[in-house]
């Protein structure tokens, strides 16, 4: 079998032309080519088409680029995470275009399997589908995504052999499979390069036709920014009571997804005994809790909040395009997400807010849309007093008709055809409160 060329990180960089479109592997810090991108910031390569779920931790990764003026655009699902990239897209210093995760992971897959696009109903009703073309599928209204290459793929794997066959760690994979298969050139940074025939064919996950270059580079806690340690997590009595109110609405063997915010508090409540398989995005079922002895991301799996977390017995690692796969097709029992507003028609808005730029989503609307459930978790009502449960949604929306039950530090509600249907009262809590604080009319079940 024919031997990949070995190059060095500058060599990779030079492979790069002014004008082109790059695919970078990564999430949050994971995964991330940090070696080939910091190369390539030292050049002058610009008017680059950056395409990643996001462009990385200030100062290092695709941040480099954005700082060097070297980007010309930004294609992604969660800019936010990065507070130079909010302000270069504020002052227009660079173009951006935002997906949802999991139509970014799929439109990359598209592009490296020949296909031209796909239909979904990720967004539908959104803003993030205006200007695309929508129609009726099997009585489901999908919109369509054209699919998405690039003309040099970076992405970063664990090891390679000689002939450029890979093999990913833990939640590495992300989005570097399918960006392997979506570029004219394909260029990979790996922690070890072995010979041919020590990797076992049954753990190759990227095929050496893929891929045209090697280089060899090991990767340091420093390259992973915050998703190299843990942080503390306070929460309040009230958020607390809403995630252990959520808890109870899941059953002994439920996949379930965990969004940010409250919802991340479940999953330090669950136990053994619950029998609860985690599904994070980035590709990992059956999460455990955050490592005992206090490692970060260079020996852990992440989850979706770039947190390190350590895998049950049983689990599994898998890439973006499966992960969200997962979802859309209906094998997540439960997604709990938090909320800015829900309305009576079980609208949800939970991603924007009017006058900010719109430029994170992950995969808010792939989970509000393809789990079998969802709940959403939140207070009741905004600091200035006013309600979250409403008539019809002000905010952005996020996915149309889709919450099933939403969990308040007042009461819980399930929806359905006659709207808001009030099921239960928080302990110390009023029915008179929750009416004045509800901003929609609802169904009293209690007295039924």
């Amino acid at each position: 079998m024919k031997n990949a060329p070995v190059i060095t990180p500058e060599e990779a960089a030079s492979k790069v032309k002014s004008g082109d479109t790059i695919l970078c592997g990564g999430f949050g810090m994971t995964g991330t080519p940090v070696h080939l991108l910091h190369a390539l910031a030292n050049t002058a390569s610009n008017n680059l088409t950056y395409i990643g779920n996001n462009v990385g931790e200030p100062g290092l990764g695709g941040d480099r680029l954005l700082n060097n003026g070297q980007l010309r655009k930004m294609i992604g699902s969660y800019f936010t995470s990065n507070p130079n990239a909010v302000q270069f897209a504020r002052e227009g210093r660079v173009e951006y275009q935002l997906l949802p995760q999991g139509s970014l992971g799929e439109a990359i897959r598209a592009g490296g399997i020949g296909i031209g696009g796909f239909y979904t109903p990720t967004a539908v009703g959104t803003v993030m589908a205006e200007g695309y073309e929508t129609k009726l599928i099997n009585g489901i209204a999908q919109v369509f995504v054209p699919a998405i290459r690039g003309n040099v793929a970076f992405i970063r794997a664990w090891k390679a052999d000689s002939a450029g066959n890979l093999t990913y760690r833990l939640t590495e994979q992300n989005f570097n499979p399918a960006m392997a298969t979506a570029a004219d050139l394909v260029i990979a940074e790996v922690e070890e390069i072995v010979p041919v025939g020590e990797l076992d064919p049954n753990h190759i996950h990227t095929q050496a036709c893929f891929v045209d270059f090697l280089v060899e580079a090991k990767l340091r806690a420093e390259h992973l920014g915050s998703s190299a340690s843990v942080g503390s997590k306070r929460a309040g009595d009230d958020r607390m009571r809403i995630a252990r109110r959520a808890l109870k609405e899941l059953n002994n063997g439920d996949v379930v997804n965990l969004g940010i915010g409250i919802p991340t508090l479940i999953a330090d409540l669950i136990t053994p005994d619950d029998g609860i398989i985690l599904h994070t995005e980035n590709g990992m079922l059956g999460v455990g809790p955050v490592p005992a002895d206090g490692s970060g991301a260079l020996h852990n799996p992440v989850n979706a909040g770039k947190i390190p977390v350590t895998a049950l017995p049983g689990a599994s690692y898998f890439d973006t395009a499966a992960s969200f796969g997962m979802i859309r097709g209906k094998h997540v029992d439960v997604a709990v997400m938090g909320g800015l507003e829900v309305d009576q028609t079980g609208n949800l808005a939970n991603w924007a807010v009017p006058g900010k730029p719109l430029l994170g989503v992950g995969g808010a609307m792939d989970l509000a849309s393809g789990a079998k459930k969802l709940i959403i978790t939140m207070n009741h009502i905004n600091k200035d007093g006013s309600p979250k449960l409403v008539e019809s949604c002000n905010l952005p929306l996020t996915a149309t008709s889709v919450v099933d039950i939403v969990i308040t530090d007042l009461a819980i509600f399930s929806i359905g055809e006659n709207g808001f249907e009030l099921i239960e009262l928080m302990p110390g809590t009023s029915l008179e409160e929750v009416t004045e604080k509800t901003g929609a009319p609802f169904l009293n079940r209690l007295e039924s």
